[in-house]
């Protein structure tokens, strides 16, 4: 990977994006002096009678992917969308890459590269005139913006691609077309919407390498992810939100050893029921049901799977905790709906 310095009035790129120039060292430091990439401070949105937003508060170090969790109908969208200066607010302080948000939303987000959660890809044009075009949006020139397009097509894989319609491409990579897109300015901070949504394992884990270059790199990201495994495998740290307040912040493994005991044993199978009810007097930790699975969060498992030997009908997995159960846990089990 090679970074190209830029001059005045034409922004830096690099070329040769790949996995294989990951660095194995720190990650970049922020320059002496610099303040976080994003400071929220008592955020406020309502939307007539309803709090959508309520008092918010969190901040992004530069170099760091931060997550933004939160169940369904939590205001995560409408934050983000304030965030970029999409959305008025009604209260409260927004500084994005040392810009006062909305006063000068259009000068931050000359900065940052947005992966939306759904892809928004232009199917009339090949996979190099989307990424030309929406060059063009930032100010670039052409000559500019096809220098860099091989260097996001290598990173994306789509070097093989690079004459193809939309139509033509996969769901994986038409996301991964969406990344290398959002990364045609050269920005700052990367906002991203749930961007592995609907892949299958191999894309996942393949965007996950893209993310962990572009952290290497010295980028800043905001992620949103209903992808427990996907927030505790790349976020340094992140905050959960319910109806519009922070519930937790912190990096996963902190919040995971703060909220939950350190093992789980998950039962089920047809005998799960009459094996809670005759053991549960004598079971170590927290139990929880759902559905046909019993949950024990427990310290000290052994005495629970000592009960569960030799059980015929039942089946059972044993395992850390994880931020999935973190989330159940502080967010509660019950499905929301998008209101």
């Amino acid at each position: 990977m090679t970074w190209h310095p830029g001059r005045p009035g034409r922004p830096g790129y690099y070329s040769g994006m790949t996995t294989t120039s990951l660095r194995t060292g720190p990650r970049p430091l922020a320059p002496p002096g610099a303040g976080p990439a994003l400071r929220v401070e008592r955020l406020d949105k309502r939307y007539g009678d309803r709090q959508i937003v309520d008092g918010l508060s969190f901040e992004i170090a530069r170099g760091e992917c931060f997550g933004l969790l939160g169940p369904n109908g939590a205001g995560k969208t409408t934050t983000l969308r304030a965030l970029l200066g999409l959305t008025p607010i009604d209260g409260g302080r927004i500084r994005v890459l040392d810009r006062d948000i909305p006063a000068q939303a259009p000068q931050a987000r000359a900065r940052i590269g947005v992966v939306p959660q759904m892809d928004n890809l232009d199917p009339d044009f090949t996979v190099e005139e989307n990424l030309l075009v929406f060059g063009r949006y930032f100010g670039l020139r052409d000559a500019e913006i096809r220098q860099r397009i091989p260097g996001l097509l290598e990173f994306a894989s789509l070097s093989a691609k690079r004459r193809a319609r939309i139509g033509e491409l996969s769901g994986g990579m038409k996301r991964r077309l969406t990344l290398a897109r959002a990364l045609v300015n050269d920005p700052d901070l990367i906002v991203m919407d749930e961007p592995t949504t609907g892949l299958d394992p191999q894309a996942r884990h393949l965007i996950w390498e893209r993310l962990k270059a572009l952290l290497a790199q010295g980028k800043t990201i905001l992620l949103t992810t209903h992808f427990m495994d996907e927030a505790e495998r790349l976020c340094d740290r992140l905050i959960v939100v319910d109806r519009g307040r922070a519930i937790a912040e912190g990096s996963p493994q902190e919040l995971i050893a703060r909220h939950v005991e350190a093992e789980v044993v998950e039962v089920y199978g047809d005998g799960a029921a009459g094996w809670l009810a005759e053991n549960r007097p004598r079971l170590p930790g927290r139990i929880e049901v759902s559905g046909e699975t019993v949950f024990c969060y427990t310290d000290t498992p052994d005495p629970v799977i000592a009960s569960l030997r030799d059980r015929r009908g039942l089946r059972y997995l044993h395992r850390p905790a994880n931020l999935e159960d973190l989330f159940l846990r502080i967010a509660g089990r019950d499905l929301r709906e998008e209101s």
